[in-house]
């Protein structure tokens, strides 16, 4: 090779050479700047846009966490098998949503509980609320002790003697009254939960002095939809027909709750109702 040829080589070996080191150092200082004063671009979408709440839709959830709070028809109270409605809401949920999660995260129902109780642990017990907000499904029963403790005073699940209807028809506005608020205070705690409302039946049905007593659990059922009507993510289950229709079928043997088959009808219609 010739000395005029290397020259050359070189030349353009040095010059980039040079061409890198500069680009590296530029390349550094730019980081260096960034580091020491980061800059973050300005969103230019639409202004005052306001932020819109996780979709309630459970079947494009990333899992369904359930709560249930109640009476005894929450509880399961009549099922042998301890399953009540609640548990078999989440095996047919299963089912439905197979490559979804489901979880019980509570079942919070108490035997006996009337409409203003459960408005007390709604506004007061932390672990209510608490196990509420982590739900996007809370399924919920209330008002049959209300309207039968109006009866004779005593509790759904124990009752007894005389049941005066007239005494249910002039107090069911007040057991409504307590309902509208159990209902506001599970909007104020959760407001994009789906929310499910068993409606109200008659045990007595087949019972001939009491078989009036559904006009009032009509009444009931009207009100209590009228007032879950205001709130989109919440709905009312109807379950006052099939017990009319079957109740030897699907009440156990103390005359008030439902049977497995009882409470398996409930949870089908539950599920049913949710998208």
């Amino acid at each position: 090779m010739s000395s005029a040829s290397s020259g050359v080589l070189w030349r353009t070996i040095g010059i980039s050479a040079l061409i890198s080191t500069l680009l590296l150092i530029g390349g550094f200082g730019y980081a260096v700047k960034d580091m020491l004063y980061p800059h973050a671009d300005a969103y230019t979408g639409e202004q005052g846009r306001p932020v819109q709440p996780e979709s309630s839709s459970l079947g494009s959830s990333k899992a369904i966490n359930i709560t249930a709070i109640g009476d005894s028809l929450t509880k399961g109270t009549g099922d042998a098998t301890g399953d009540g409605y609640v548990k078999q809401v989440v095996a047919l949920l299963k089912k439905k949503y197979p490559l979804i999660p489901v979880k019980l995260n509570n079942n919070l129902a108490v035997n006996g509980l009337r409409a203003d109780q459960l408005a007390h642990l709604l506004s007061t017990d932390k672990g209510y609320r608490y196990s509420l907000q982590q739900a996007n499904l809370i399924v919920f029963s209330i008002g049959g002790n209300d309207l039968f403790q109006i009866a004779n005073g005593q509790s759904a699940g124990e009752v007894t003697g005389d049941i005066s209807l007239d005494t249910v028809k002039k107090e069911l506005p007040k057991g409504i009254d307590r309902l509208s608020k159990v209902i506001k205070l599970l909007h104020e705690i959760n407001p994009n939960a789906q929310v499910v409302y068993t409606g109200l039946y008659n045990p007595f049905y087949n019972i001939t002095d009491l078989r009036d007593g559904s006009l009032q659990v009509q009444k009931w059922n009207e009100e209590a939809y009228s007032i879950l009507h205001d709130y989109p993510n919440m709905t009312l289950v109807p379950s006052f027909d099939m017990f009319e229709r079957s109740i030897d079928t699907y009440l156990s043997s103390d005359h008030f709750h439902p049977n497995h088959e009882g409470y398996a009808q409930i949870a089908a219609r539950i599920v049913q109702s949710l998208k």
